[in-house]
C-alpha cells in the first residue's frame, strides 16, 4: 500500500493534521489556510503538496486560487488499512479462550 505509507508519513506532522482538521469544514483556499498558521507561505505551500501528494488532500485551481478539500477515499481505505492490523484470527483466540474455561471449570 505506498499511498498508504505516504499517507501515514503526512499524517505524522501536527501542522498536517491541523490543515486537515481545517477543511472538515468544507474546500478552503491556500491562503485561507495559510492565514490560520504563524508559517511562513512555502512552510504551509510544502505542507500542502505533501498532502496532496499523500492523496489526502485534492486541490483544485479556480482562476488564480488553489481550493483544497479532503479526499474522502483515502480515509476509507486507511481506515480498512488499520483495521486489518486490529482483527485476530479468530480460531486461535477461541481454542486459547475454550482451554482457559476448561481448566477454570
Amino acid at each position: 500500500m505506498t499511498s498508504g505509507h505516504a499517507a501515514f508519513r503526512a499524517l505524522a506532522d501536527e501542522t498536517r493534521r491541523e490543515i486537515l482538521g481545517l477543511l472538515r469544514t468544507g474546500s478552503k483556499t491556500s491562503g485561507a489556510i495559510a492565514d490560520h498558521f504563524d508559517s511562513s507561505w512555502p512552510t504551509i505551500s510544502r505542507h500542502l503538496a505533501i498532502l496532496r501528494d499523500a492523496g489526502l488532500v485534492i486541490a483544485e485551481r479556480n482562476g488564480q486560487e488553489v481550493y483544497y478539500e479532503l479526499n474522502a477515499s483515502i480515509f476509507e481505505d486507511l481506515i480498512q488499512h488499520l483495521m486489518t492490523w486490529t482483527k485476530r484470527p479468530r480460531g486461535n483466540r477461541t481454542a486459547r479462550l475454550m482451554r482457559v474455561r476448561e481448566d477454570e471449570a
